[in-house]
């Protein structure tokens, strides 16, 4: 194609859309951009008022930085309206979507999308966050550790881990009984840590009454289990973040209870076997779960050890999320006030064989839980394409596996997350290419309305997956370059506790990916502290890498440049994960730009101007860099 349609840009931010947040029937002005000297006599956008096809003619309002932007004023006459372009030139006409410019006329699955009266958690773009797997991050109060043989789950006494600094035991070693002591008042204790971090929220993995060090086994939903400090621990959590600017948002699975939680209560562990549904039939909580008439029950994964929950059952929807006194609203409430829901396998939630509620549950969560807070989060655990939650009315975000995690992890070598859990796929030997990584999180996010992509939540790392860097064969600098393509994607960025710190671990297992917080070590002072301290920072000062645009530069011979952008300020990272040194063209004409002002860690360039509108940037073998530019 032809080098002018580098520079064709529109997208959902406020520089191209006069009101992102539309109200229903306002009339919004929406711009698109490109080279001044582009060989178009016409530019059109193309929408579908009431489903018929309209064409309305753009015009030129003004030229800056060596870009022409064209207007046209577009009703917003439904809840969702959809737009593409037709740029018409001489001999032929160019149709550009949110993934791609292509000569054929495109279908509406990457069409620009508003939403009408839409309300977004407008805070979740701006935040870095960081996640707390709580038990392993902070020993805030020795006296509410649990013991040895305090307890038992499955038969495994629980162990009181006396070094804080050893390492994680194996699943056979611990049977997830092994505890270190972390707790609510530690994380409450490191709030000034997470401050000179650059965080701006936490994700807390499960925090309510569990026998496990893991909590995804939950007894009882309503209260935080006493051995992380109890409710009283939360509520003073919750207010010290606030009173330092930073949001809460909660770990919970409501697709399925432990088998000890008082609604079910199998063994009668916890509660007396009077209590619950498995030893009584005719207990109102019966209908909660899926029962077979043997008292055999259907278990999450095949798990029996996590019964389903089953929202057939209208009470379980009230106990959950209708009533106000429910499970999800009461976290919302005072004095908790937390500022969102990140819900375990919410994938597979009230999908249960011939029991398919999900489209219909999951909006009445929503709801519920906007009513309560039109700010908070809802972050969903699903590792594949599910851009149908993301249109509105349901899900924020999900775990941005698809379009973050699975794409950088593989881009550095290893194998995809899901594929290398298969016997049959994880030996096949195939490296992601720089064109791969470009198609892959272009196609997760064209399919999303633009507020969506502004949602992300932008991971890959996490307490299900081994630590990147604690994988040998992963380049220390190819790592560097994880962290600020991570960054320069639009959406929020989370830090896994202890990577800032290198902690170690080890890969494979869930248990090594859990290690303790290394907190007698220097480790403020190393690369990896400084690494994402900076890059923390550098997002909470800059517009353009909180709410700019999104543009890949370049996508091929290994390398992979992305540019971050908005009038005043530009933002270019490139990572290469080549063999060889390599010399590529950057068309910072694209984004308003003409050179770099240097590599914000202080790496030296080697790059010279091409002509107005690009930069040739030789980039070594393995190299990252995150560059701030120089604007025309």
């Amino acid at each position: 194609m032809e080098k002018w349609l580098e520079s064709v840009y529109s997208d959902g931010t406020a520089e191209f859309v006069s009101n992102p947040s539309p109200k229903l029937n306002e009339i919004v002005k929406i711009r698109i951009r490109m080279y001044a000297d582009a060989p178009v006599k016409h530019v059109l956008i193309r929408s579908l008022p009431n489903g018929a096809e309209r064409l309305d003619e753009m015009h030129p309002v003004k030229t800056e930085r060596g870009l022409t932007y064209y207007e046209a004023a577009l009703r917003v006459n439904e809840n969702r309206v959809q737009y593409q372009f037709y740029l018409v030139c001489e001999d032929v006409v160019y149709f550009y979507t949110q993934k791609e410019i292509t000569t054929y006329v495109p279908d509406h699955t990457y069409d620009f999308v508003l939403l009408a009266d839409y309300v977004q958690p407008a805070w979740v773009k701006d935040a870095v966050f960081y996640q707390i797997f709580p038990e392993r991050f902070c020993n805030g109060d020795p006296a509410n550790d649990v013991t040895d043989g305090e307890y038992k789950l499955d038969g495994w006494e629980t162990i009181q881990m006396k070094d804080w600094n050893a390492p994680a035991l194996t699943w056979p070693e611990s049977h997830c009984v092994d505890f270190y002591g972390g707790d609510l008042q530690g994380v409450t204790q490191k709030i000034p840590y997470l401050k000179k971090l650059g965080v701006t929220a936490v994700y807390l993995n499960p925090i309510f009454v569990a026998p496990s060090m893991h909590k995804y086994d939950c007894i009882d939903y309503l209260h935080v289990d006493p051995h992380f400090g109890g409710d009283e621990a939360l509520a003073e959590l919750s207010k010290a973040l606030h009173d330092n600017g930073m949001k809460l948002i909660l770990d919970i699975s409501i697709n399925h209870t432990g088998t000890s939680h008082k609604w079910f209560n199998r063994d009668g562990i916890y509660f007396d076997k009077s209590v619950g549904c498995y030893n009584n039939p005719d207990a109102p909580e019966r209908k909660y779960y899926f029962f077979n008439e043997d008292n055999t029950y259907h278990g999450w994964f095949g798990n029996d050890n996590m019964p389903t929950l089953n929202y057939t059952s209208e009470d379980l929807r009230d106990a959950i999320y209708r009533a106000e006194d429910s499970v999800l609203k009461k976290w919302l409430k005072p004095p908790y006030n937390i500022d969102g829901w990140r819900f375990d396998v919410a994938d597979v939630l009230a999908r249960n064989d011939a029991v398919q509620l999900a489209d219909e549950l999951w909006p009445e969560i929503t709801a519920s839980i906007k009513a309560e807070n039109d700010q908070a989060y809802i972050l969903a655990e699903d590792w594949g394409d599910c851009a149908h939650y993301m249109q509105g009315g349901q899900w924020d975000s999900p775990m941005n596996y698809y379009g973050c995690g699975r794409v950088i992890r593989q881009f550095v070598g290893e194998p995809d997350l899901f594929m290398g859990r298969h016997p049959l796929l994880k030996d096949v030997p195939y490296k992601m290419t720089a064109e791969d990584v470009q198609n892959r999180v272009m196609e997760h996010l064209a399919k999303l309305p633009y507020a969506f992509w502004e949602n992300q939540f932008n991971l890959f790392d996490s307490h299900d997956v081994s630590r990147l860097h604690n994988n040998p064969k992963v380049n220390p600098e190819e790592y560097r370059g994880a962290v600020f393509f991570q960054f320069s994607l639009t959406g929020a960025a989370s830090i896994y506790y202890g990577d800032e710190a290198n902690v170690d671990g080890v890969t494979g297992t869930n248990e090594g990916c859990r290690y303790t917080m290394p907190w007698d070590k220097d480790f403020e002072n190393g690369e990896m502290y400084k690494l994402y301290s900076t890059m923390a920072h550098l997002k909470q000062e800059h517009k353009a890498l909180r709410s700019g645009g999104m543009k890949f530069l370049y996508a091929k011979d290994g390398i992979v440049a992305l540019a971050r952008f908005n009038g005043e300020e530009a933002f270019v990272s490139v990572m290469s994960t080549n063999d060889v040194e390599k010399t590529i063209r950057l068309p910072l004409g694209a984004i308003g730009a003409s050179g770099f002002k240097g590599d914000v860690f202080g790496a030296e360039l080697n790059c010279r101007t091409l002509d107005d509108n690009a930069i040739e940037l030789t980039v070594p073998a393995h190299k990252a860099y995150f560059m701030e530019c120089l604007l025309k």
